[in-house]
């Protein structure tokens, strides 16, 4: 007990003179505290005094509110139990009235923290204190005025802390509890008759809450209490307004608890309640309980009676017209209506009445009788006697209301009626926003009437009054299409875009919806394709993309413009079809840009537009066979939007593919184009080439067919750029190309041609690709001669140029081993070897011979001119005349070289 004592000191001490409050150190004392069973006697002065002290200090904290309830209940729990853990044997009076003072005060503020259990020890502890106090003040004999003051003081506390007790039960749930405190009180109350008012008001509090827990019994127990205590003494009761709002309650909580059971206590009680005070809402309450019990049309004519007699406001008297047609007591509500208007036929809202009269004519369906009192209100209109605004406007509401559920049955003549109806209350030229707006709905009915020209005499109204308006627009484009004025519609439809950026404030009554422009837009291609016009529909549609930012529904009406594309593709000429085909690309390229960054779409959906878009782009492709720069586009898109989608092996070889037929179209842009554009076009085809090797490589990790012509495509397309690039790595790739497995002599003959086909100039990987095809010619079973020829053809004539002054023996060395190659290869076969090729070898070799004649290289001269000697005799049916002439030439070469050795050696 001591470490107790100690460490309840020093968090008080702590508490008190911290600043700002430490909220911890109250947790802490109150859970010290808390934890006393009962309250053990601790004969401390020293304790006492900080008790008290606490109990001041949280005094201090009512102002505003440093502390919150709960945690002043905290407070005043620990002070008020260390208190009463410090009281002596034989307390003195003043310090059992310093109990009740603090065990009362802290068991009021449990309660104000909703916790009547907290509350009930503290309450109790003081009843007993002041059972104590009175017996003492009873047992003392002298002063007999002060103790008869001091009793009484006793049982004013007791009292209240009998009502706390009181409310402490309700709240529980212990309604019998509750009574018993209640019923003390009120047998205290002829000595306290000053507290009427509080007990009365209390036990009102208790039926309201037990009212909203729908405890209804509980609850016309306690508001009855509250009114027969407030009869107890006049004088000191709460007031007849109370009192007759007391039993407004009580026969609410009959008529909601069992109306048919209660319904005599229920008039009783709002009877009485009307007596006391009598008020509109007791009034209202007498309607609604008659009404509920079945009551017949005289009772409630008497209550109508009671209402006009009590001047009641207008709007009391309409509601309840409305409760009447609620409970199917139409002819009473008309006939009270009827009444109502005539009791408040000067008043300035006479209107309101008058409206909710058609109201209720159009609900029970008599549109004639209430089109009768619409007339009568338009003739008033006119002759002074106008509706105020507000009952203007809820007529307006009507009667649009009435149109619009007429247009959308297909009636538009009685639309139209309901239009025109609203249309009388506006004056000639008045200019608001809602005038254009009804003129515009006016024109709508005139469109559906086949009435053009009156529908163009209302939107030239609206234009004067709204201008601005996107739906005045596209009113204007309704009709130019009905009109067919195809230029008219495309302004309309430019119009509509330009104001769809701004926002639209209100809809059209009969186009209701969260994107009114997208809306609009979306309907405007629909209107035009039911009117066979897709030129204009295609003009909607592109405005559409180009101004929503709901990216889905750009998405959809991208959708609609390439299926009015391709439909038009499959009508046209053969010519037309490429402009068709152009159309189609900005639309794909918007897809791209939309499905990209689209954020609200789920995967699957994602995977199914880019999906959608990319197979248009694959077959928009493959019909632009004669158009490399259209098939490379579409293939680039088509690409492009396979990126989207969750990749397999399937996307992976179309990606392959598309990349493929890009390069090649570039290269073959490439061939056509213009010098300087070519470089452009080449630096093209290599980064799709790029790319392409990064998904072939991820195809072939998962395995690939070894007759798969991937790699030497890739290769050629890759040596044709770098070769027209003039880039230095063109020589790899030729290696990389000689390292193919199997690697087919065309595909070297290509990459020879390749290299020497402007811009391109590499003759020494030319002869590398011919040296290597060569040789596989002649691996073959049965050599191909033509092919041979042409590769050793090429082969001499890249190393042995025609016109050229001079020759190095290197390249004499070379050239002669093609013609050895070449007679092998006649040798192999004389007969099938081309005769016109053997000629051109003829006459090569002769031309070196005498060149290197002129050039004083005789010996060679004399090799070379023998080379071609030799060559004679392979010739068919040339043979015999170039024997004839090539001889006598041969012969008169050696004299020469005779001469010219003799020469030679006689200088030496």
């Amino acid at each position: 007990m001591e470490r107790f004592v100690s460490t309840v000191k020093c968090l008080i001490d702590n508490l008190l003179h911290k600043q700002p409050t430490d909220y911890e150190v109250i947790e802490k004392l109150f859970s010290e505290v808390s934890g006393l069973e009962g309250f053990p006697k601790i004969p401390d002065p020293q304790l006492e005094e900080c008790a008290i002290q606490l109990w001041n200090w949280a005094v201090t904290k009512n102002v505003g509110s440093t502390i919150s309830t709960n945690q002043k209940a905290k407070v005043r729990h620990v002070a008020c139990s260390l208190l009463c853990c410090c009281e002596p044997e034989n307390p003195t009076e003043g310090a059992i009235r310093k109990q009740i003072l603090m065990a009362s005060k802290t068991g009021r503020t449990w309660l104000d923290c909703k916790n009547p259990q907290m509350a009930d020890n503290f309450l109790r502890f003081a009843v007993k204190s002041l059972e104590n106090l009175y017996g003492q003040l009873t047992s003392r004999g002298d002063g007999a005025a002060d103790s008869a003051s001091s009793k009484g003081d006793v049982e004013k506390d007791l009292l209240r802390i009998l009502s706390c007790q009181a409310e402490s039960a309700v709240t529980q749930g212990n309604n019998h509890e509750a009574v018993v405190y209640m019923q003390r009180c009120k047998d205290m109350l002829l000595r306290l008759p000053k507290d009427t008012a509080y007990l009365s008001l209390m036990c009102y509090n208790f039926g309201i809450d037990t009212y909203n827990q729908r405890k209804f019994e509980d609850s016309a127990f306690w508001l009855s209490q509250s009114y027969e205590i407030g009869k107890m003494n006049v004088k000191y009761a709460p007031g007849s307004e109370v009192q007759a709002k007391v039993l407004r309650l009580l026969a609410t909580v009959y008529l909601e608890w069992d109306c048919q059971s209660f319904q005599e206590k229920a008039l009783n009680a709002v009877s009485l309640a009307n007596k006391e005070c009598v008020s509109a809402s007791g009034l209202y309450l007498k309607i609604r309980i008659l009404l509920k019990c079945g009551a017949s049309d005289d009772h409630i004519r008497a209550g109508f009676n009671e209402m006009l007699e009590s001047k009641v406001s207008l709007e009391l008297c309409l509601s309840t017209v409305k409760l009447l047609m609620s409970e199917d007591r139409e002819m009473l509500a008309f006939e009270y209506l009827k009444r109502v208007c005539q009791h408040f036929e000067a008043s300035p809202d006479l209107g309101t009445a008058l409206v909710l009269h058609i109201e209720l004519l159009l609900q029970r369906g008599k549109e004639l009788l209430g089109k009768q009192k619409i007339e009568d209100i338009i003739t008033g209109h006119y002759t002074g006697k106008q509706l105020s605004p507000q009952a203007l406007t809820s007529l307006h509401v009507m009667l649009w209301d009435k149109a619009s559920n007429h247009f959308e049955a297909r009636n538009y003549s009685e639309a139209l009626q309901w239009y025109n109806y609203s249309l009388s209350f506006f004056k000639a030229g008045q200019m608001e926003p809602n005038s254009a707006k009804l003129q515009r709905n006016r024109a709508s009915c005139f469109l559906q009437l086949k009435q053009l020209e009156k529908a163009k005499e209302a939107i030239k109204e609206a234009e004067r009054c709204d201008p601005d308006s996107i739906f005045t627009q596209f009113s204007v484009y309704k009709i130019a299409v009905q009109e067919k004025n195809v230029e008219k519609a495309a302004e309309a439809v430019t119009a509509m875009g330009l104001l769809s950026k701004s926002a639209v404030a209100s809809s059209d009554g009969l186009l209701v919806s969260e994107n009114a422009a997208s809306k609009l837009l979306s309907l405007a291609a629909q209107i035009a394709l039911e009117n066979e016009q897709q030129e204009t529909a295609m003009k909607a549609l592109e405005s559409l993309c180009e101004n929503s930012e709901d990216e889905a529904q750009v998405l959809t009406a991208l959708r609609c413009l390439v299926r009015l594309v391709l439909s038009t593709i499959e009508q046209s000429s053969d010519d037309m079809r490429h402009v068709s085909l152009d159309v189609l690309l900005p639309y794909l390229k918007m897809a791209l840009q939309k499905v990209s960054h689209q954020s609200r779409l789920t995967v699957e959906q994602r995977t199914e537009e880019a999906n959608w878009f990319r197979k248009i782009a694959w077959n928009s492709a493959l019909q632009c066979e004669s158009s490399p720069d259209r098939m490379r586009d579409f293939f680039v898109f088509s690409y492009l939007l396979s990126q989207l989608c969750p990749p397999d092996r399937t996307l992976l070889m179309g990606q392959k593919t598309c990349l493929l037929m890009a390069a090649a179209a570039s290269l073959e842009l490439c061939r056509k184009s213009l010098h300087s554009a070519q470089t452009e076009q080449l630096t093209q085809a290599l980064e799709y080439i790029q790319i392409c090797w990064e998904v072939w490589k991820t195809l072939k990790a998962s395995g690939s067919s070894p007759m798969d012509p991937t790699d030497t495509l890739l290769l050629l397309y890759e040596f044709e750029a770098r070769a027209k690039l003039n880039d230095p790595k063109v020589g790899t790739v030729l290696e990389s190309v000689l390292e193919l497995e199997n690697v087919e002599i065309k595909v070297l003959e290509t990459i020879a041609a390749l290299a020497m086909e402007p811009p391109a100039h590499f003759p020494l990987l030319c002869k590398k690709a011919l040296r290597v095809a060569l040789s596989l010619h002649k691996k073959q079973p049965q050599a191909d001669l033509a092919s041979c020829s042409k590769c050793v053809h090429s082969l001499i004539k890249l190393s042995l140029p025609s016109g050229v002054s001079e020759v190095g023996a290197h390249v004499l060395e070379e050239v002669w081993d093609y013609y050895e190659e070449a007679l092998s290869v006649i040798a192999a076969a004389p007969d099938d070897f081309p005769e016109m090729e053997t000629l051109w070898l003829l006459t090569r070799a002769w031309n070196t011979g005498i060149l290197l004649y002129s050039l004083a290289q005789y010996p060679e001269a004399e090799k070379w001119c023998g080379l071609a000697m030799s060559f004679i005799r392979h010739l068919g049916s040339l043979q015999e005349s170039y024997e004839t002439q090539m001889s006598g030439l041969y012969s008169e070469i050696l004299d020469r070289l005779d001469k010219a050795k003799r020469n030679l050696i006689m200088e030496d």
